[in-house]
């Protein structure tokens, strides 16, 4: 099993993967840093866990637009017009502050 040290955020984690999976795991890690820079954009900058929770519902919810999208051409269904990439930002944007004001309140 190989150990391979991954940066998010600026910090650093050991992870174990599969011997040949490194560089798989490298994307994934840049993937989530994408997600990271997003949430700071938008202002949240309240911690570490706050940041990496927001980066995780950004990639949740981008995987259950894309499970749906899947399901609709499964059934041989046209997708609705393809939303422009400001668009799909904004909309995931509206609903981490959504999510995120939730958060605070707990």
């Amino acid at each position: 099993m190989a150990q391979v040290t991954i940066k998010i955020n600026g910090y650093a984690y050991n992870v174990g993967c599969q011997d040949g999976e490194e560089a798989h795991l490298f994307a994934m890690a840049e993937q989530i840093e994408e997600r990271v820079t997003r949430a700071k954009a938008l202002g949240s900058q309240s911690g570490e866990a706050k940041l990496l929770v927001m980066a995780a519902l950004f990639m949740a919810d981008e995987l259950h637009d894309l499970r749906l999208e899947a399901k609709g051409a499964a059934r041989g269904k046209t997708p609705a017009a393809v939303k422009t990439a400001e668009e799909r930002t904004k909309k995931l944007a509206a609903r981490a502050e959504a999510i995120a004001g939730t958060l605070e309140q707990h």
